[in-house]
């Protein structure tokens, strides 16, 4: 595998953070070098957010994304941002709310995370899982076993709350699936 640059982006509140340390703490349990970073405005909801992760087989010598593979923008603002940080011929996973501009070079999936959050599971706090399981199927599922994958978000998320974090991982996945 090569080195795989991921960016996640949204606002503050929608789990982007978390998201980012379940999918670098899977990478490590699988025997890859991981490197998660994050930034977020100083509103604690609802300020820009973005997480980072970095997977590699070799070393990774700089903990910052140069060009993402792969981009998930929950929100306009995050789209806008960071779309041009997203390498040619990259992976953009939006949420459908998201208004492209129509001059992307890179494979685009559009899809209903927020509104399946929120009308499957009746929260928008596992949007986040969601996302990650779009990310997980588009980077390719042999990069980290999916059992790791279900493990790494159970330990991370509240025990009250692992079935449906898991479902929504699941969801996800078939969302990508299309």
């Amino acid at each position: 595998m090569k080195k795989l640059e991921i960016r996640l982006s949204g606002s503050g509140g929608q789990g982007v953070i978390l998201a980012a340390i379940i999918l670098a703490n899977a990478g490590v349990e699988q025997g890859l070098n991981a490197i998660q970073t994050q930034s977020y405005g100083p509103e604690a909801r609802g300020g820009a957010s973005k997480a980072e992760v970095i997977l590699s087989n070799g070393e990774i010598n700089y903990p910052k994304i140069s060009t993402a593979n792969i981009l998930l923008s929950l929100t306009q603002k995050a789209y806008d941002k960071y779309k041009s940080s997203l390498e040619k011929d990259g992976i953009l996973i939006v949420d459908e709310s998201v208004k492209l501009r129509g001059d992307e070079t890179f494979k685009v999936y559009s899809l209903p995370i927020l509104r399946t959050a929120l009308e499957k599971f009746e929260t928008h706090m596992v949007a986040n899982i969601i996302s990650l399981g779009a990310i997980y199927e588009l980077m390719g599922e042999n990069i980290i076993d999916k059992d790791i994958m279900i493990r790494s978000i159970t330990e991370r998320v509240p025990a009250h709350t692992v079935q449906k974090n898991t479902d929504a991982f699941e969801e996800g996945i078939k969302l990508a699936r299309g």
